[in-house]
């Protein structure tokens, strides 16, 4: 294949990842490229070590990006590209009214530096939107008649050293990444090239749809129950578990058929079902996600997501999506010993506990019979439904979603519960698919993994997040803090890929 020109002119010319992070940046200029960076540079040996691990050519500089000098570092040699990701944190309305850094937020006017040192031919910057609006600070508070102005210096600055300087607001989804982040991206350029911006490629009306939260998942993963639970989960979890199973559960039109074996791999059920043989019975599945860190604000419904759409923003901070999915099971309609006969009332149910967790929620319709004995049984996934006992877990279910109404507005547990009924005030426990009823009896939860989360960031499934540092693997807590700082790799791919193609 004929390359152009500008390849062929980037084949011998330095490649620079400022705050290289655990190499988010490197991997999409390696998509586009077909080579890593030559020089990655950042201060945490964490993020470096997981770089190394996946950038094994490149030269790591575990150094503060102030204390790298352009001109030695590259060695005489030109600098096709210098990408850079500045801490973001001191710029993003996620700090709320945290009070900001001048210093941090002042990390990207070392671009200007390798800009005046070594010129790089093309200078990429990442940042949170709030970016362009870069200004003073008073007490740790931006100026709002000053909102701006310092980044408007910054362009200026890079113009007088002779670049040509454009910013655009991009979204990971709209090139291939199943999450929604959306960054400002700064491209400068001194070669006297065009800058280009990438075409979206995925999403309504475009050559790809949306990838979605739902491929990212790993469903071989148990969801444990939030009614076994040895901390109580908060209110504000509890009340986004309810408003999810009435949103996505009971109003569900289109749950997943889950194959019961080694693939896991879900399908719709208006999509041909897998071949069903006697190891290989299948189960619906209603999943959706939960919002699980901050609160809501003050009239703002409990945060619930569609894990049909790409996933939230992840963050570095801690972890914030739970998954849930809601398990279906057949009902027969069968009299259980319990006395639930299929009628509207349901009888007397245990002791209501109100605990709740952050996690992965999944609401499991499977049958819950008391043996001989009155023990409690949760039958096999590959049993069929049979019975139900209202007395079990199943009167959890419905006490819980009672409790909460299934829109987040929790009743007094002073008061006397309301009439639990299978269709009218509550609609608690049947869901109706293609005129088959099906049964709510358990719900779980549990936290999205970080191999879960770097599939959502845009990172292959061989990308290496739990690399050996200090003579261990990379902690969970690291991992996640790597992803959610990371910039997604098919976003920057698409930004480095048009610059090729500038006339």
């Amino acid at each position: 294949m004929k390359r152009s020109p500008i390849i062929r002119a980037w084949s011998d010319a330095i490649i620079a990842d400022n705050f290289a992070g655990g190499g988010g940046a490197s991997s999409g200029i390696e998509l586009a490229l077909g080579r890593s960076p030559d020089i990655a540079i950042n201060h945490d040996p964490e993020a470096i070590a997981m770089h190394r691990a996946n950038h094994p050519g490149t030269r790591h500089l575990l150094e503060n990006v102030w204390a790298v000098d352009p001109v030695e570092a590259c060695a005489g040699r030109p600098v096709a590209l210098a990408w850079f990701s500045p801490d973001c944190k001191h710029h993003s309305k996620a700090k709320g009214g945290k009070p900001r850094e001048q210093k941090i937020r002042g990390l990207a006017w070392v671009a200007v530096r390798w800009a005046a040192a070594v010129k790089p031919r093309v200078i990429a910057l990442e940042n949170v939107e709030e970016f362009k609006e870069w200004g003073p600070l008073k007490d740790g508070a931006p100026i709002a008649s000053r909102k701006g102005q310092t980044f408007r210096a910054f362009v200026r600055k890079l113009e007088r050293l002779g670049y040509d300087v454009e910013w655009r607001l991009l979204r990971a989804c709209d090139f291939g990444a199943p999450t929604t982040r959306r960054r400002l991206f700064l491209v400068a350029r001194s070669d006297g090239r065009r800058i280009v911006w990438p075409t979206p490629t995925h999403g309504p009306a475009r050559p790809q749809p949306f990838r979605t939260a739902a491929e990212c998942i790993d469903w071989s993963l148990l969801c444990p129950s939030i009614f076994d639970r040895e901390r109580p989960l908060a209110d504000k979890t509890l009340a986004r578990i309810a408003r999810g199973v009435r949103k996505f559960v009971l109003e569900s039109a289109r749950p997943f058929i889950m194959p019961n074996n080694e693939n896991n791999v879900p399908k719709f059920v208006d999509e041909p079902l897998p071949t069903i043989t006697t190891g290989n019975r299948n189960y619906l599945c209603v999943p959706y996600l939960v919002h699980r860190s901050n609160g809501e604000r003050i009239g703002q419904a409990p945060r619930i997501y569609d894990i049909q759409r790409p996933l939230g923003t992840i963050v570095g901070q801690g972890e914030k999506h739970a998954l849930v999915a809601a398990f279906l099971a057949k009902h027969y309609g069968e009299r259980a010993t319990g006395g639930w006969n299929g009628g509207s009332q349901v009888g007397p149910i245990d002791t209501v506990t109100v605990r709740d967790h952050h996690s992965l929620v999944a609401a499991h319709l499977v049958r819950y019979n008391g043996d001989r004995a009155g023990a409690e049984r949760v039958a096999d996934l590959e049993e069929p439904l049979r019975t139900l006992d209202t007395r079990n877990r199943f009167g959890l279910v419905a006490a819980f979603l009672a409790r909460y109404h299934g829109k987040g507005e929790a009743e007094s547990l002073q008061l006397p519960l309301g009439g639990l009924t299978t269709r009218d005030r509550y609609a608690l426990i049947t869901v109706t698919i293609d005129g088959e009823e099906y049964v709510i009896v358990d719900i779980g939860m549990r936290m999205l993994t970080p191999r879960e989360l770097f599939r959502a960031q845009g990172f292959p499934d061989d990308y290496e997040i739990a690399p050996t540092w200090n003579g261990k693997p990379l902690t969970r807590t690291a991992q996640v803090r790597m992803c959610g700082n990371s910039v997604c790799p098919p976003i920057a791919a698409a930004v480095v890929r048009a610059q090729l193609e500038a006339a």
